[in-house]
């Protein structure tokens, strides 16, 4: 049976976009994090609500009052965003993010308690330098991608030698770029490491074999290492043939970046998303 849903926006101070289902949410709540795209996920929100759960999507860079790249980005924003479904009537509270938006949701959950459970979607594994300027115009030097209380979040830079592969004007991967970084670093990739073995929540992972952003997979396992050598659960989900950007059900798939490779096809994006979908719910709903 279809479910009826309600959409508005978000209030003040926030840019965003909240759906719900008319009749009831169960209690369940979820923050919707995009990205380095930095758009607002309404179709992933209206995706949740048809299921019966209430969902939110803030913009949380290139916005009134924040930085126009993803560069010392306040996780405090997450936390105060999380607090947008509660008000709402939210008992859980969830947290969804894809690649930089997991990357958030992922050290936040380590850092703070607003949230039950965490979605992190083709995550990374350790905090990375910014993407694009500060709020002083600025990207370079390299500076974290986060703050917590004021203090820069722990980083591995950028190695600067690297280039693309790709002809001038064909979509790049940036997976070697990554990879390149990892191994440059590794005392930064140690002090970067986000500690999800300390987050109280109940944590799904999802990540595709042939992501052709970043090497996913590899990051999705690193993570789950962590929480299960902490006796912690994770449910890990992966594909050898989905890329960067996974399809839940009834989503659209997104046309092919004229500037990215993604890497997988719409077939094995949206076949992973199929499965990991029951999962995503069940957490979430606190099942």
């Amino acid at each position: 049976m279809a479910v009826t849903i309600a959409e508005h926006a978000a209030p003040d101070p926030w840019e965003g976009f909240i759906a719900e289902p008319v009749s009831d949410h169960g209690g369940a709540g979820v923050l919707v994090l995009s990205g380095s795209s930095g758009r607002i996920e309404r179709e992933r929100c209206r995706a949740f609500a048809r299921a019966g759960v209430m969902a939110a999507s803030v913009r949380w860079f290139g916005g009134r009052g924040m930085a126009p790249g993803i560069c010392e980005v306040p996780l405090e924003t997450f936390v105060a965003a999380a607090g947008l479904l509660r008000e709402r009537g939210a008992r859980r509270v969830s947290m969804l993010g894809v690649s930089k938006g997991a990357e958030a949701a992922l050290l936040v959950s380590a850092l703070s308690t607003c949230a039950d459970a965490v979605i992190a979607v083709s995550p990374t594994s350790v905090a990375w330098a910014g993407v694009g300027p500060g709020l002083d115009g600025r990207d370079r030097p390299f500076r974290s991608s986060w703050t917590w209380r004021g203090r820069a979040v722990p980083f591995v830079g950028y190695d600067a030698s690297w280039v693309p592969v790709e002809p001038a004007g064909s979509p790049h991967a940036l997976v070697g770029w990554y990879e390149r970084s990892l191994a440059a670093d590794p005392d930064g990739v140690t002090a970067a490491a986000i500690p999800v073995e300390r987050a109280d929540v109940d944590l799904v992972v999802i990540a595709g074999g042939a992501d052709r952003m970043w090497p996913s997979v590899r990051f999705a396992r690193e993570l789950a290492d962590r929480r299960e050598a902490a006796g912690r659960g994770v449910r890990l989900l992966t594909s050898p043939d989905a890329g960067h950007r996974i399809v839940f059900p009834g989503e659209v798939p997104p046309p092919p970046s004229s500037r990215f490779d993604h890497g997988g096809t719409a077939e094995a994006d949206a076949a992973l998303g199929a499965v990991a979908w029951p999962e995503v719910l069940a957490a979430v709903r606190g099942a």
